[in-house]
């Protein structure tokens, strides 16, 4: 019998962008009676951002803890980089950065102690006054943590998540409390990692962010994932929708192309499939008839719709075959 020698202690493989950096399959996550994480599958490649939405309680965050290792799972595999993040955490740890919602710093070191610290803990950290000077902290060195804004302190974060350069990159909600201007300098961080091979899975209440910076985007809701895709292809399965008001002595509606009407006269609002045919039968008719169509509006699918229906419950992909509508 030939014997094959094992290495205790894998580690992670070489970056390939043909090559999963993080996959997660059939995840479930348990706090005695309640699964709070019912059965997802993602992955993640390298340059490629995969962002985890829902609303509070969906499940991102008890996601994340297994996905950081933190948390063991109670079914399901998730392996970062081909390695067990939770069993082999030392050797996941040095290419793995996580931003969390709160980092809990101590206050009494200056921001120059706190990120020489921290490096002291990396295989190959960046010097200390290029991971600064990258989240714009580099004037900020000799202050003092708790001397420090909630803006700041949330750059400060991001550079401890940057430090290692990770080739696995978490992010719990990364631009909280950042003003609109700090909020984009994160995301252009963010993308100048995906440019270099990071692979990064984010959570976020923004849906603008989202839209910026993932690639494909999910939505949980209670535990499972409702909706995946590009956030195109999610905007997709949601109607356009057209909205106005007629007055009373208005004519009543014609048949239009792929539209039902949700609503009555004198307030209307009309959801489609097919926009721009629905928008120009509407206008024709308006002129014909000598109609005025106040506060017209006219809205293309939305990831914000599609989310929202996700949390309201209601089914992601409306019957696209509903029949038109009769009149207003």
């Amino acid at each position: 019998m030939t014997t094959v020698d094992r290495a205790p202690h894998p580690r992670p493989g070489p970056a390939r962008r043909d090559a999963p950096a993080v996959e997660v399959v059939d995840l479930r996550r348990r706090y005695g009676d309640f699964e709070a994480v019912r059965g997802i599958s993602f992955e993640v490649r390298p340059g490629e951002v995969f962002a985890l939405l829902g609303v509070n309680g969906a499940g991102k965050t008890s996601a994340l803890e297994v996905l950081e290792g933190l948390a063991r799972p109670d079914g399901g595999t998730v392996r970062l980089l081909g390695v067990d993040p939770y069993r082999e955490r030392a050797a996941v740890r040095p290419h793995l950065g996580v931003l969390l919602q709160t980092s809990g710093l101590p206050g009494d070191l200056t921001v120059g102690e706190t990120v020489t610290t921290w490096a002291r803990t990396l295989t190959s950290p960046r010097p200390v006054g290029e991971a600064l000077a990258q989240v714009d902290m580099a004037g900020r060195t000799d202050v003092r943590v708790r001397s420090l804004s909630g803006g700041e302190r949330r750059r400060l974060d991001l550079a401890l998540a940057l430090l290692g350069r990770p080739r696995v990159l978490v992010l719990d909600e990364p631009t909280t409390g950042l003003d609109p201007e700090s909020r984009r300098t994160v995301w252009s961080l963010v993308q100048e990692m995906v440019r270099g091979g990071t692979a990064v899975v984010l959570t976020t209440h923004h849906l603008e962010e989202a839209e910026e910076l993932a690639d494909r985007i999910a939505i949980l809701r209670a535990g499972r994932i409702e909706l995946e895709g590009s956030p195109a292809e999610i905007a997709a399965t949601q109607p356009a929708t057209i909205r106005f008001v007629l007055a009373p002595t208005a004519p009543p509606l014609p048949p239009l192309p792929g539209v039902r009407a949700v609503a009555p006269s004198p307030r209307v609002e009309l959801h489609t499939w097919d926009l721009q045919p629905a928008l120009t039968a509407l206008l024709s008719w308006a002129a014909a008839e000598d109609v005025a169509l106040t506060g017209l509006q006219a809205r293309s699918a939305s990831l914000e719709q599609a989310f929202l229906a996700v949390a309201d419950g209601v089914s992601p992909a409306p019957d696209r075959t509903a029949p038109e509508n009769r009149s207003a």
